[in-house]
């Protein structure tokens, strides 16, 4: 599958703590990546590094995720992230999860909103953010 479409691409070692009792690695593992991908996300356009000085960021309002197949260990695990729509105060990301051989292993859907933690409310995105999430879609 051709993953040209996704702008933001992460590398993942799978890891053997990571196992289930069926020797695949464990479906939670799987909204763990996704995390990762979210977060190389929020990095990417500064996001991240704007709620640690002002407490006024992203927070993870829903998740979702379809599993295609089982990643097994040792491995790696190629998580491709693009943003997919945006609102005033909300944006969804969608990561595809890919095994070594370029197989989609998952594909999860996330819906990310902008929050102010001080005040515990939504709030509008900034345009320095619109446009970082516009320029990764």
């Amino acid at each position: 599958m051709d993953h040209s479409d996704f702008p933001l691409q992460l590398t993942l070692r799978l890891d053997w703590s990571e196992l289930d009792y069926f020797g695949h690695i464990n479906n939670l593992a799987f909204y763990k990546y996704c995390q990762a991908g979210r977060m190389h996300f929020f990095d990417q356009i500064g996001m991240a590094q704007h709620h640690l000085k002002t407490q006024v960021g992203p927070i993870l309002a829903a998740a979702q995720c379809q599993f295609k197949q089982q990643l097994h260990y040792p491995g790696q695990v190629i998580v491709h992230t693009r943003a997919t729509w945006m609102k005033t105060t909300s944006f969804g990301l969608l990561h595809h999860l890919v095994d070594e051989k370029n197989q989609v292993a998952a594909i999860a859907e996330e819906v990310i909103v902008y929050f102010d933690f001080n005040t515990q409310q939504k709030a509008s995105l900034p345009e320095r953010f619109r446009q970082g999430i516009e320029g990764l879609r």
